[in-house]
């Protein structure tokens, strides 16, 4: 049977445990008490006169080798300090002397373990990178094109540490990676555009550089230095993720010897916690670059990654915003005019301004409206038929449409991108963006496919490309990708769209009939519940119990017993919440007044204990009274209150804010908490029954509040709506009609 070799082979290098480094420097590891556990076998070209095995002999007895005038043990005393501070950076470089020779002591964790890096404190560099350091920032982020910036600091880094080339180096989504700023020597052949594929900085490479922001090849042409111990097989086991010395993958070093490049540098630049792209240097000689300098080097990057954040933010910031205004005038146009169809598509703003489409349709009460460069009639009937088949999420995008609909091909120049809202899928009501494929020739360095070597044993290998030069390759059939301010626009136009139809006479589109239907399922489903569920969980209960009083029964099945219990009571809750969800259609509302400030204070008061949230930081800001049923809008603020907490417990400092604006017609409630956020993906099912999210499933909850939340809130013919980023928390919005 023949083996399949996919680059993803690339993928399962073990590259953080190479059981080797590199031998510019030595490595001892010591466990906890002082004990040498692991030591590169190069320790004796250092430190002469020494036995060639070290193992198991504490670390205090050869300290005298390298710092004659240090206290004794030193080094189990500069680890403890890092303890007591919790930041073993504080002790790095710890300036150490070998054969009157300068050498920088590096100090790190390793799971249990401490690793401790010998190298010399003297460089290549003639330049005191530290005193030059504050120009060059300066100069880097002298300009606010995101372009120009990455050019400074290409620029600037080159005339810090003097490599022959530097470039920015950025990685597309699917993890190939493009050159899109470049200084270099004038006798060197530009790489400005050129793209490399994904396999050559590997998924676990790109993951160790989020970790380790600087990383140095000095020389490719030396030979590793192996690590030994006592520990069979351990060598292949010590974690030296963290490490500075830790050796080079030999395909990458093979990579490096096919470019000509003889020492290379990077520094990490990372954009909301992910690794964004790289300062990449290389040199065609030798060149080593001491601690201090990576050290200062991984600052410029930090700030660079700062600004790059920023300047990005800004950008897309300045989008949000257009898009946000568009939106806000549509919903404007939806409540003034009797016709969503021509409040969406006939005024000076239009549904296709909500986005960067070229191209959108409604379809809307057995109507099809175009705008734009869109899909002809045929093919839109047969693109309709396809989503009424296959899209079943309220909201869909992708960027290859052809690829999942091949049919879509013979548009692909209007409509290769397509994103989707379902208003209402039994009636076949959708409102679809457009955008046509970004035709692109992407100038390769070299041939992105990697050959494949036949081994001694038989066994195929990827081994690193031996050409470099530009090989081009046309993309088509894709478009540009939906942004995020696009995406949260459209399902901002969603819940507007919504709550104008649902003020408009309800009876022409035969809601009452589908209502009565739907509620009579309800009570039906209701009665399910309440009689022919609960009173079987009862008796499993009941039964449960029962066994638990039987002594004879050991420690195990006692435990399983608490288990189905448990189960039980959850099952339970989860029912009773069912029929909290269907009582909400049911209940009269009583409109008065509503105190929201009081309901407020006590539910924080009360949710505090809940989740013993001492450390929360709560900021209450102007609170308006609202119309409304008070006991309905209290059960709406105490799970909104209770999901802000709950939620942002995780965070560093928990913090929580709460307040009121009013505009002319609306007053505005926003909760917002500083927790782990929702990624945008799975906005638009936040508010559907029993959906939660993929980030939450270790906290307590079953997906039915925010259904109940939403169905209060539209009893009150009031809007809700959600904005969140992962990670950076979320802000939930109820707007009441005055």
């Amino acid at each position: 049977m023949a083996t399949i070799t996919d680059l993803t082979n690339c993928d399962i290098e073990p590259i953080h445990i190479p059981g080797q480094i590199q031998s510019h420097g030595f490595l001892i590891v010591i466990d906890q008490y002082g004990i040498i556990k692991y030591h590169s076998q190069n320790v004796s070209d250092f430190l002469p006169g020494l036995p060639v095995n070290l193992l198991e002999k504490p670390i205090k007895s050869i300290e005298s080798s390298f710092s004659k005038n240090a206290p004794p043990d030193f080094i189990v005393k500069l680890i403890n300090f890092a303890a007591d501070n919790k930041n073993i950076g504080l002790i790095n470089p710890f300036h150490a002397e070998i054969n009157d020779q300068p050498f920088n002591l590096v100090i790190s964790a390793s799971g249990l373990n401490y690793l401790l890096e010998f190298e010399p404190s003297l460089s290549n560099m003639d330049k005191d990178i530290q005193k030059l350091i504050g120009y060059s920032l300066s100069e880097m982020l002298a300009d606010k094109n995101l372009f120009n910036l990455l050019n400074n600091s290409a620029g600037q880094i080159k005339s810090l540490i003097d490599y022959d080339r530097v470039m920015v180096y950025r990685f597309a989504e699917d993890g190939h990676g493009e050159v899109v700023a470049e200084a270099k020597n004038e006798d060197l052949q530009p790489w400005l555009g050129l793209h490399y594929p994904a396999s050559d900085i590997p998924k676990q490479a790109r993951e160790l550089y989020k970790l380790n922001l600087t990383r140095l090849i000095a020389d490719v042409n030396t030979i590793p230095a192996k690590i030994i111990t006592t520990n069979q097989g351990g060598e292949t086991s010590l974690d030296l993720t963290h490490s500075q010395l830790r050796a080079v993958s030999p395909i990458h070093i093979q990579y490096l010897k096919n470019m000509g490049v003889h020492s290379s540098f990077s520094i990490s630049l990372i954009y909301k916690g992910e690794l964004w792209g790289l300062i990449a240097c290389h040199n065609y000689s030798p060149r080593f670059i001491d601690y201090k300098t990576r050290d200062s080097c991984k600052l410029i990057g930090q700030i660079v990654s700062s600004a790059l954040e920023f300047r990005q933010d800004e950008a897309n910031q300045h989008l949000f915003e257009r898009l946000k205004t568009n939106v806000d005038e549509l919903a404007k146009f939806m409540l003034k005019n009797n016709s969503i169809e021509d409040a969406l598509t006939k005024q000076d703003v239009t549904l296709l301004e909500v986005t960067n489409a070229t191209g959108a349709v409604l379809v809307y009460e057995e109507n099809i409206t175009r705008l734009g460069n869109t899909p002809n009639d045929e093919q839109l009937q047969y693109l309709l038929q396809w989503i009424n088949s296959n899209i079943a999420e309220t909201f869909y995008s992708t960027t290859e449409l052809s690829s999942i609909f091949p049919e879509a091909g013979v548009f692909k120049h209007v409509g290769s991108g397509i994103m989707i809202l379902t208003l209402a899928a039994k009636l076949g009501e959708y409102i679809i963006w457009f955008k046509p494929e970004h035709i692109q020739t992407v100038t390769w360095a070299g041939n992105p496919d990697k050959p494949v070597e036949i081994t001694e044993n038989g066994l195929m290998k990827i081994s690193p490309r031996h050409s470099f030069e530009a090989w081009s390759q046309q993309v088509s059939g894709k478009s540009e990708p939906w942004s995020n301010a696009e995406i949260r626009a459209a399902m901002r136009l969603k819940t507007e769209v919504i709550y104008a139809i649902n003020q408009k006479a309800s009876a022409i589109r035969i809601l009452n009939d589908r209502l009565k239907e739907a509620y009579e399922e309800l009570d039906t489903f209701s009665f399910t519940i309440s009689h022919d569920l609960k009173n079987p969980l009862s008796a499993i209960k009941g039964y449960t119990q029962m066994l638990t009083r039987n002594n004879t029964l050991d420690t195990s099945a006692q435990d399983i017993l608490a288990r189905v219990a448990n189960k039980v009571d959850k099952m339970n809750l989860m029912i009773n919440e069912v029929l909290d969800y269907s009582r909400v259609g049911k209940q009269e509302l009583q409109f008065v007044s509503v105190d929201i400030n009081g309901i407020i204070n006590e539910h924080i008061k009360d949710l505090k204990v809940v989740y013993n949230a001492n450390a929360l930081k709560i900021n209450i800001g102007q609170i308006l009274p609202v119309q409304g049923d008070p006991m309905m809008l209290s059960q709406v603020f105490a799970n909104l209150l209770s999901n802000a907490i709950k939620y942002s417990l995780p965070a560093d400092v928990p913090e929580i804010w709460i307040e009121a604006n009013e505009t002319e017609t609306e007053i505005i409630y926003s909760i917002k908490d500083n927790g782990i956020g929702i990624d945008i993906k799975q906005l638009p099912k936040v508010f559907e029954l029993f959906k939660r999210m993929d980030n939450v499933q270790n906290i307590e909850g079953t997906g039915v509040g925010l259904a109940i939340v939403k169905r209060i809130v539209e009893k009150h013919k009031a809007k809700i709506w959600v904005d969140s980023e992962l990670g950076k928390g979320s802000t939930f919005f109820v707007s009441f009609k005055k």
